[in-house]
């Protein structure tokens, strides 16, 4: 026989539903860690890592590169320099052949050796110090200094540059185009004015002319400036160029009193007849070549701060975005290749190696901050940092 339980005839009411639910609340319940929604860990968001849509603490400006320089003297500053100007050819992974590396070694040898006023301005603690001893340097016939042209206004202005003496003497001298006698009168020359970056054409003939303008070694003396208004007097160009020139250049000299055409800006004189004798600049070969790296150099480098929303970005993320995302240390690299990982791009298909040969991150942005282009500042949590002015 089987037995069954009886059916209750116990009376049983619907629940109410509480208070919580009918407010259309959830339930609480005993656990605490599903009580509140889970949080992510404060400790995977780190303090270095940065954001582009975000603005950088600034906690102080830095005003000179050069607290860990020890140079005594100018000279000194422009060999530091002038060595690193670019980095090494990777011995492997470089992405670049034989032919194209010869280039690259070929256009660095053929560049004059010329520094920038604005790069030395960066890394000396006082320029006005700095100005006293190129000028006194330069009257000594130590250094001279060099005339680059203005290509326009902002990034195409480089301003002047300094070179060594010695130097100079021993590019005129291994020039085979030159003849000696040649060679001796455009040195001679340079020792008769050491502080003046111009000299007449009346100095050479006009064959000697010919011959040191097509070996670079001089140029045609252009307009003071390009940029005067249209309600100037005719031929005065901007008159502001020769309210400065004095404190640019060595006393006594032709740039102090505004340079080779401040004859034309003298009314009642004998400016008009000094005016049909051409001038022109002491140069070095290949200055072109220079000027065009460093507009190009800066015209990047901005352009890389400008992909940040309030233009400004951590050295270490400018110099990321510099190298272009190369392949890092070869064991590292090996290993990422033998897992079938992505290891970086070569360094040959960068436009650092590409466009500027290699130039170094750290050459370009002392470069940039001497001209005034970007301020570098301290952040506090993610080291230094730079912004575009």
């Amino acid at each position: 026989m089987q037995t069954t339980p009886a059916r209750s005839s116990r009376i049983t009411k619907s629940r109410k539903p509480s208070a919580a639910a009918a407010l259309g609340l959830r339930r609480s319940v005993s656990s605490p860690s599903s009580a509140s929604p889970r949080r992510k860990s404060s400790q995977s968001t780190k303090a270095g890592l940065f954001n582009d849509d975000e603005k950088l603490d600034d906690t102080g400006v830095i005003a000179s590169l050069a607290t860990d320089l020890n140079f005594r003297d100018v000279p000194q500053y422009m060999e530091y320099i002038r060595n690193r100007m670019f980095n090494d050819i990777p011995q492997k992974n470089a992405g670049m052949n034989s032919t194209r590396i010869a280039e690259t070694l070929n256009y660095r040898i053929a560049l004059p050796p010329i520094v920038t006023l604005a790069h030395l301005d960066a890394l000396c603690a006082s320029s006005t110090k700095t100005e006293r001893e190129i000028a006194e340097l330069a009257q000594a016939g130590i250094l001279r200094r060099v005339t680059i042209p203005n290509r326009g206004m902002g990034l195409a202005s480089v301003g002047d540059g300094i070179a060594s003496v010695q130097v100079w003497e021993r590019l005129v001298r291994s020039h085979t185009a030159l003849t000696p006698d040649v060679q001796e009168k455009y040195i001679n020359a340079m020792k008769a004015n050491p502080t003046s970056t111009t000299i007449a054409s009346t100095a050479f003939t006009p064959s000697e002319i010919s011959s040191l303008s097509a070996a670079g070694f001089l140029t045609t003396a252009t307009a003071l400036d390009n940029r005067s208004s249209i309600f100037a007097m005719p031929g005065s160009g901007s008159l502001s160029f020769l309210s400065t020139a004095g404190s640019r250049h060595a006393s006594g000299s032709l740039g102090a009193v505004g340079g080779a055409s401040a004859t034309q800006h003298m009314h009642g004189g004998t400016g008009q007849r000094m005016a049909s004798t051409a001038y022109y600049n002491f140069s070095l070969p290949n200055t072109g070549s220079h000027t065009k790296l460093i507009i190009e150099a800066r015209t990047h480098f901005l352009s890389l701060l400008k992909r940040s929303k309030y233009k400004e970005a951590p050295l270490g993320v400018l110099k990321e975005r510099w190298d272009g995302g190369i392949v890092g240390k070869e064991d590292i690299a090996e290993k990422k290749k033998a897992r079938g990982e992505f290891a970086g791009i070569l360094p040959g298909r960068t436009k650092k190696w590409k466009q500027f040969h290699g130039l170094r991150f750290e050459w370009i942005l002392e470069e940039c901050t001497g001209a005034g282009l970007v301020e570098l500042f301290e952040t506090g949590s993610v080291g230094r940092a730079a912004r575009m002015l």
